[in-house]
Order: C-alpha cells, then structure tokens, then sequence
C-alpha cells in the first residue's frame, strides 16, 4: 500500500476521522461532512436504514459534486487516484464510481482504512521487529535529538520518536499543536521502519514506554530495553546554554511554563520549585535550565537507569553543544556504531 503507484490517495471519510488517522499522503476530500455523518447516522438507527441510504447518497453526490468542480478541476484524463473510506463501502463506493463515470483511472482500497490499520498493527504488534535498534541516550539538555537530525543527514539510519509522537519526552516536554492519536503515530512509526533496512542499525533516542500521551509498541519497547546504548556526556553549562536556546518557545510563554511546574511540586517540594520560579520572574533562563537539570532531571535520569542498568557500548564527551560539539558528537556515534 506504501507503493500502490496512483497519482492521489482520496481518504472520503469525515474530517473527524481523517483527523485520527490516514493512509500516507491522502488528501481528504469528505463525502460528508462531520455533521452530515452525524446526522445519517442518526437517521439509520432511529428512522429507518432505507431513509439514512436516499439521504445520504443526495449529500454524497451534491460533495462529490463540489470536489470535482473545485479541487479535483485541474487534473486531465490520464490522473488515476486511489479512493478509500472506512472499510471500502458505500462512501468510497459511490465517489468513486462518480470519477470512473467522468473517465478518470480511479480504483477503490478493498477494506479501506481498516485494511491499512490491521497492516500496521500487524507490523507493530503481532510481528516481531527485524530491526536492529541503537539507543542514543545522555542527561536533558544533551542535544539528543539536534544529533539525531545531523546523523541523519549524514546517511545513518535514524528514528526520531519525539518527533512523532509531538513531545519532547518529559514532564516538561508538550510542544504546541498538541500530539497526534495513538493510530496516527502508530501509522507514521510503521512507515518510518518501513523505510529502514533490517540489516543496519537504526539510532533511537533512550526514551520511557510513554512519550507524552502516545505508547511505545510492545514490540519497539522489548527492542529498545535490550537494545545496547551510545551515551553522551557534556558539561551542564554547556547542556544549560543548549536548553535556553532549544526551549526558546518555552520561554517565550513563561505563565504556561509556571503552570507546567505545579505538578512537580509533589516530587521536589515547594521550596525547590518556588526557587525556578523565581528564575523565571526575573529571566534568568539558563540558570532555570541548569536548576531544572541539578534538582530534578539529572536525579530522575539516574534513578531511572539505576533500575534498567543498561548497556552501555561507547561514550561520547563534548565540550560544547553548539553546531560545532554536536557535529562532533556526531562523528565519534558513528564510529562507535561501525564497531557494532
């Protein structure tokens, strides 16, 4: 389905749906509406099915209608689009046949977005992953996911699972725009292993089974806690400094980051928490970023790996986490990972 060759991939279902979860690439040209499905569904349980059906075709047809002569009204005779719905019915159906009539190359998804969602739950969760995973792991404000980026670019397989799920990973770490559903990472994490060959190692920031909101795969998680690790160490001025620029929208907004402290206040106490925001008040951001990091992350990182006792393969010792340390940092991880 990856490589089905079609110009356009169709998803017809609702917005609310295509919201949750999509196959690759698809452009949502809705059937009906969010509340024109409401309101057919309604009608199929409480007036009758045949009523919902007559109802609805007249709305499928007046939307099909709209897209044909508005976003669809460029292409020519040779476009062939792929048409899906939630499970390949009447929706997907009925616009497609509409495209065939016109005379465009149009073939619908048998099962639908069904079919695309058993293929990734297959893949994450019923299939035991072929790939050969490297933990890229170190202390908040070691730049992990900055290096990940240049050890991409610099052809090593990468993954980059805060990325995805739309979270730095930690009590700290929502990004605007909020996470996507679980089904949307899942499909976006399917996709990126897909493109990933088995026989390399694919370079994974450390993470915990939960980024934010989103689960970690049982089958990625048992690959991740035997997965041996790269770790990375710098000075926490050098780490602070990083912080205050890689958490700028952060601190663009301290009223929101005042209230993100609140939950802490059970774990390190009044005093220790009324000390970053007294920091905050008077905008001293680096010595927050390093108060944060000595009173709180550093601690929780150790108590976390004191339980997993991981393996640790090579350590990489930066002065600085500027462009120049972390292209550094990422010349000494590829070395290591060519021992492995």
């Amino acid at each position: 389905m990856l490589t089905h060759g079609f110009d356009t991939v169709i998803d017809v279902r609702s917005p609310a749906e295509f919201a949750i979860d999509h196959l690759p690439g698809a452009i949502n040209l809705p059937a009906l509406t969010n509340d024109q499905r409401a309101d057919v569904g309604t009608m199929y349980k409480q007036v009758s099915p045949f009523d919902a059906r007559k109802i609805g075709a007249t709305l499928v047809a007046r939307n099909v209608a709209d897209h044909v002569a508005g976003p669809l009204a460029h292409h020519d005779g040779s476009w062939r689009p792929l048409v899906y719905c939630w499970r390949g019915g009447q929706r997907s159906g009925s616009f497609t046949m509409i495209l065939q009539q016109i005379g465009w190359r149009a073939d619908i998804v048998d099962g639908g977005y069904m079919q695309w969602r058993r293929l990734v739950k297959k893949a994450l969760y019923d299939t035991p992953l072929p790939h050969r995973l490297v933990l890229l792991d170190g202390n908040t404000g070691t730049a992990k996911t900055a290096i990940l980026a240049r050890l991409a670019a610099r052809g090593v397989q990468v993954i980059d699972l805060e990325g995805l799920a739309g979270h730095r990973g930690s009590s700290l770490g929502a990004v605007a725009g909020g996470q996507p559903d679980q089904k949307r990472f899942e499909t976006a994490l399917a996709v990126a292993l897909d493109g990933c060959d088995p026989s390399r190692p694919i370079v994974v920031e450390a993470e915990s089974s939960k980024i934010g909101q989103i689960n970690l795969p049982p089958q990625l998680w048992a690959k991740m806690v035997q997965a041996p690790r790269i770790m990375i160490e710098a000075p926490i001025d050098a780490r602070a400094a990083f912080l205050e620029t890689a958490y700028a929208d952060m601190i663009a907004d301290p009223s929101e980051l005042a209230a993100r402290f609140a939950p802490l206040r059970s774990i390190r106490g009044h005093a220790v928490v009324d000390g970053w925001l007294a920091l905050l008040d008077s905008g001293e951001f680096r010595a927050l970023a390093k108060a944060l990091m000595e009173q709180h992350y550093d601690a929780a990182y150790a108590k976390s790996r004191g339980v997993e006792a991981p393996a640790v393969v090579a350590t990489v010792n930066v002065s600085t986490l500027d462009g120049a340390g972390q292209d550094d940092a990422s010349g000494q991880i590829i070395q290591a990972l060519s021992a492995l």
